[in-house]
């Protein structure tokens, strides 16, 4: 089985996902004439990326824990492929009840994507591209980014009276 290709189109069907949302939220700003009246849950999603962008370039390019089982010299601690999608599905099962009304569907959908996480993370390993501490370093990383989202997402501001 070729796991590096079955784990590159799990992480482009995320960023897809990903990029519905933003289209969601780019015709909420559009039709409501105000960034502020954008979904809350939808107005937060940059944070978790932002967050992704600069644990990327630290592992990536400051501190480099480990190299590639495949005897590359590339970064492999955390997995990119398996924090993004891990970190996109983990928010989308987060903001799913706003949209979809349905608890059938969100189940169904809960499930399909723990699956692709699940794939995503045995697949890295299989297809030799990163170790078993990479994928829970990118789970682990995941877990941080969709807690501060959430945190930040759904706290609102008090009134003032």
């Amino acid at each position: 089985m070729q796991w590096d290709l079955i784990t590159n189109i799990i992480l482009i069907s995320s960023l897809l996902t990903l990029a519905t949302f933003a289209i969601v939220a780019l015709v909420q700003w559009t039709n409501r004439k105000s960034f502020m009246k954008i979904d809350r849950v939808l107005r937060w999603i940059p944070l978790p990326l932002a967050l992704m962008t600069i644990v990327y370039f630290i592992f990536d390019k400051l501190i480099i824990l480990n190299t590639r089982p495949d005897g590359s010299s590339e970064p492999s601690f955390p997995s990119t492929h398996v924090m993004v999608v891990t970190t996109i599905f983990f928010i989308v099962i987060t903001i799913l009840p706003k949209y979809i009304h349905s608890k059938v569907a969100r189940v169904i959908l809960d499930i399909l994507m723990a699956i692709l996480i699940s794939l995503t993370c045995t697949g890295r390993v299989l297809a030799n591209m990163h170790w078993p501490i990479d994928v829970f370093g990118g789970v682990a990383f995941a877990i941080i980014f969709t807690e501060i989202y959430y945190i930040v997402a759904k706290t609102k501001k008090k009134e003032k009276k």
